[in-house]
Formats: C-alpha cells, sequence, structure tokens
C-alpha cells in the first residue's frame, strides 16, 4: 500500500471527486431502498403483524388471483378448518376500507375485525375502535374520545401503533361491532389459521386455497407491482454505480500505465501491484460510502416525518455492503490492464 498511499495523498482532489460520486450514488441507493421499504410496509404492515401461520381464501375462480379484499369464506368452511386435525386456532378476519370521521376531520381508513389474539388488537367493547396512530394524528383524537364510521359511534379505546393496509391506516373492530358498519353478510374475507395442519388436505375439503403470511402479500392490491416497480429501479441504481466506478477506475488505471510499468521493471510482482491497486480503491469506497451512508442515516430521519420512509439494516446496511463489493467488482475488471503493463516499454524497449 506504500505507492497506494502516497498517490492518494498526491492526488487528493480527483480522489476526493471519485470519493463524492460514491457517496452520491449511496444517497441515491439508501434513499431508494428507504422509501421503497417504506412504501412497501404501507401496503401490509398490517398483515405482517398477523401472527398467523397460514391466510385462508376463499378459491378463487379458474385464471383468476388471491386477493383479501375480494375473498369471501363462508361459515361452513370455518366449520371444516375448526375441526381439521393439527388447527390449533381459526380466526375469521374482514376487512375493507372507509371513511371514518370526527368532530374536526375525516379519513380513510382500512377497517378489519376479528377475534381478539396475536397481531389482532380486537377491542374487548363492541362499540369501540382500536385506531392506528397516524389515524388518531390525522383525526385529532384520543383515547376515550367518539369517531364515527358509516353512521355508527364508537368510542376510541386504544392508539395502537402504525399498521397500514393497501397505503390506509388500520383501524380494528369487534366482530360484532363491525356488523354496525357491514351490509354485505359476509362471513369474512379471510381466516387466519395457526397450527401445524396438513393444509392441502384441508384446502380440499374446505374448497379453499391458503398461504402463509409472506405468500399471501401478493393478494394485496397493487403490492406484487409496486414491489417489482421500486426493486427494479434499486437493482437498476446498483447495475448504474457498478459501471460508474468502473469506468472512473479504468480512466484512472489507463493513466497509471506508465508508472505501472515503470514498478514491474524495478520488480513489483503484478500480485503486489493488484493488492496495492485494490486497497487504493478500498479506500476510496469505504471513504465515499461512509459519507453517503451518514448523508442517508441524518436526511431519513428528516424525511421519516412527512414520507414513508424506513431506516433499517436492510434499507441502510445491506445496500452499503452491496455497493462494496459492486465497487470492488468494477474495479477488479478495471485494473485488467495491470496484468499486461509491459515493463520493457518503461525502459525504452519499444525504440
Amino acid at each position: 500500500m506504500f505507492v497506494a498511499w502516497r498517490e492518494l495523498n498526491f492526488a487528493r482532489g480527483r480522489f476526493a471527486l471519485l470519493a463524492s460520486v460514491v457517496a452520491m450514488l449511496m444517497v441515491l441507493v439508501g434513499f431508494l431502498s428507504g422509501l421503497a421499504a417504506g412504501l412497501a410496509s404501507q401496503n401490509v404492515s398490517s398483515v405482517l403483524g398477523f401472527k398467523a401461520d397460514q391466510i385462508v381464501f376463499a378459491k378463487p375462480a379458474d385464471g383468476q388471483k388471491l386477493s383479501l379484499s375480494e375473498s369471501a369464506v363462508t361459515r361452513e368452511q370455518f366449520d371444516t378448518w375448526v375441526s381439521a386435525s393439527g388447527v390449533d386456532a381459526v380466526r375469521p378476519l374482514s376487512v375493507q376500507q372507509s371513511k371514518m370521521s370526527s368532530p374536526d376531520a375525516s379519513t380513510t381508513v382500512a377497517l378489519m375485525s376479528s377475534t381478539r389474539g396475536k397481531g389482532t388488537p380486537v377491542p374487548s367493547d363492541d362499540s369501540s375502535v382500536s385506531v392506528s396512530q397516524t389515524a388518531a394524528d390525522e383525526l385529532g383524537v384520543a383515547v376515550g374520545d367518539r369517531v364515527t364510521i358509516s353512521g355508527s359511534d364508537f368510542k376510541v379505546a386504544a392508539i395502537t401503533d402504525d399498521a397500514w393496509f393497501s397505503h390506509t391506516p388500520a383501524v380494528w373492530l369487534s366482530r360484532d361491532g363491525w356488523l354496525k358498519v357491514d351490509r354485505s353478510g359476509e362471513f369474512a374475507n379471510v381466516f387466519l389459521v395457526n397450527g401445524s395442519a396438513d393444509w392441502e388436505a384441508v384446502n380440499t375439503s374446505a374448497s379453499t386455497q391458503s398461504a402463509s403470511t409472506l405468500g399471501s402479500l401478493s393478494a394485496i392490491g397493487s403490492f406484487t407491482s409496486e414491489a417489482g416497480s421500486l426493486g427494479m429501479m434499486v437493482a437498476l441504481l446498483f447495475a448504474i454505480s457498478a459501471l460508474v466506478l468502473s469506468a472512473f477506475f479504468t480512466v484512472w488505471t489507463m493513466q497509471r500505465s506508465a508508472d505501472i510499468a515503470v514498478l514491474k521493471a524495478l520488480g513489483s510482482s503484478t500480485r503486489a501491484l493488484l493488492i496495492d491497486s485494490l486497497g487504493q480503491a478500498l479506500v476510496v469506497l469505504t471513504a465515499g460510502i461512509g459519507v453517503g451512508l451518514a448523508l442517508v442515516l441524518g436526511f431519513g430521519a428528516l424525511a421519516g416525518q412527512v414520507l414513508p420512509f424506513v431506516i433499517s439494516p436492510f434499507t441502510t446496511l445491506l445496500p452499503a455492503l452491496v455497493m462494496g463489493v459492486l465497487g470492488l467488482a468494477g474495479v477488479a475488471f478495471a485494473l485488467k490492464s495491470i496484468t499486461k503493463a509491459n515493463p520493457l516499454s518503461a525502459l525504452g524497449g519499444n525504440r
């Protein structure tokens, strides 16, 4: 690393510019990853909190996909699942979007109703609701205040942590409370099942179709297309980052070809020169990614107050690690010219 450190010190401006480019790329990737995770959370966070082994849907028609909001399971199917061997608990779940209002404001919410259990903060009182923090803030209500849903009054029994369904905050009602706002007459949309049964056999017997909690996310509105689009953008940014870094270091290595030839003529091995150049690149990448990560954490904390932005290891450390790996891969590709440098050219062998 002797030559690398001297070169970094001599060309500080050039390497600072390259580190700045790396930092900007890290900011782009980090912010897009945080926004993608935030939007995904606003689509499915309530479902991820169900704590169910299987989510059971009404079997869709041929050629149709599972849809949580359009599924309609029956009491007979519920009884089949309850009596199945290996099933520990079955909870009906009903979901619909509706308007909820207070004396001062109104907002759209995702009404959810089930029996009490893991991941379902259902109030014990049929005339009460559990309201997500975002919905409570938008309506300006607190525990004990009154809200109106579909012409029926309810008391706010609890303010829960934020939970979302299809980009609307979740509000929980009891099964009897649900009857005050729902006029469809349907038993439920899906079942939340816990246990270790033969899922395929029970589905066949009940004419239903089930999936794991993660597997059921595709049944939520536009989750698949939204996640796919954002994921493609992040992947393209990673690819662009690798190409940009490879191009920068290719130009830098070409400019050093004469110096590399001299070092080879003086006895430096190709392996030592490669390690020296990769170490130099690692220093630049580490500095750039570190600055970019700090900016993502700082501005991300501010953006999270007004945007669906998530700061987590998945949206910060993982993109930083991928950036570092792709950057080194691009640099390694750019350093091919080191292995081809001819020491005779440095000694005038081309004359």
